[in-house]
């Protein structure tokens, strides 16, 4: 079991990937027509988790959206997508709106909080503090200036401290796709699994919408999001997944099991080979190492 079963919840410390501030007159509706998910739904204080599209409905990135105290300014946070990424996206989107992008991911800091009993507990103190994605139980990504580091530390006295293969291990396990990791610039959300939580097809149009509802109304995708275990070393990542002489896919995220030796990753496979039981080499003439599980 991974260490966030503690019975005090456990933290773990990061540098988040973005940390975007947008402040203008059209920024609610200039993020509304670029973001995946509704953003009309956001109360201030609220956040809403969505992704950023290219027009031929490729991801750009992730990121949770956060609606501020404050009229008219909104956040952008990742825990994986790169700030430049998303910023670069946007502004060049940007024609004649009243908008202001800030990219402060360099002076800001994360921590996540990872399990119920953080549920009756979440610190009040600096920053942005919102529901995460590391697991399929409670958990929480709070973002802060560096400056409130000591403010922080103090909140999370006494607790279990984590590392990153923890969360990886606890991500993987819970078949959460990362974005840009399973999940990237190549990939369609749907073939993920993104677009349950990450895709309103409701709201109005917004940069890549079209395919989105292309896909949805065809019902399929070519490839799907697997987890799987290998057997043998971790191999370097990505690493092609081969069936009967065809590449057949790709693993994308692994992390070696706790006991035992082997890896459990989740690999970006056609759909026919996504069934349990369905077994892969890592090169085109390799042994069987990887089996769909």
């Amino acid at each position: 079991m991974t260490i966030f079963t503690a019975k005090k919840g456990a933290f773990l410390p990061y540098e988040p990937a973005c940390v975007i501030r947008v402040e203008g007159p059209d920024a609610a509706t200039f993020l509304q027509g670029q973001f995946t998910n509704d953003l009309q739904k956001i109360v201030p204080g609220g956040s809403v988790y969505g992704l950023w599209l290219d027009r031929k409905g490729r991801v750009v990135g992730d990121s949770h959206v956060l609606a501020d105290a404050a009229p008219g300014v909104f956040w952008i946070a990742s825990i994986g997508s790169a700030a430049t990424a998303i910023a670069g996206h946007l502004g060049a989107h940007l024609v004649a709106d009243d908008v202001a992008l800030e990219d402060v991911t360099a002076a800001w800091r994360g921590v996540a909080l990872i399990g119920a009993p953080w549920e009756g507990r979440l610190p009040a103190g600096p920053g942005l503090l919102f529901p995460g994605r590391r697991s399929r139980s409670p958990n929480w990504e709070w973002l802060y200036p560096s400056a409130d580091a000591p403010a922080v530390e103090a909140a999370l006295a006494g607790a279990e401290r984590a590392g990153p293969l923890d969360a990886e291990r606890l991500r993987i396990a819970e078949r959460i796709p990362s974005v840009p990791g399973d999940i990237g610039a190549s990939d369609l959300p749907n073939e993920g699994g993104l677009d349950g939580e990450a895709i309103s097809y409701s709201k109005g149009c917004y940069l890549g919408q079209e395919v989105m509802a292309r896909v949805r109304a065809l019902g399929r995708v070519r490839r799907a999001l697997a987890w799987v275990r290998g057997s043998g070393p971790l191999p370097t990542l990505p690493a092609g997944l081969w069936r009967s002489g065809r590449r057949e896919g790709e693993l994308r995220s692994a992390v070696p099991e706790e006991a035992g030796g082997g890896y459990t990753g989740l690999a970006l496979v056609q759909v026919g080979s996504a069934q349990p039981g369905t077994g892969f080499s890592l090169s085109e003439s390799g042994e069987e190492s990887v089996r769909v599980g």
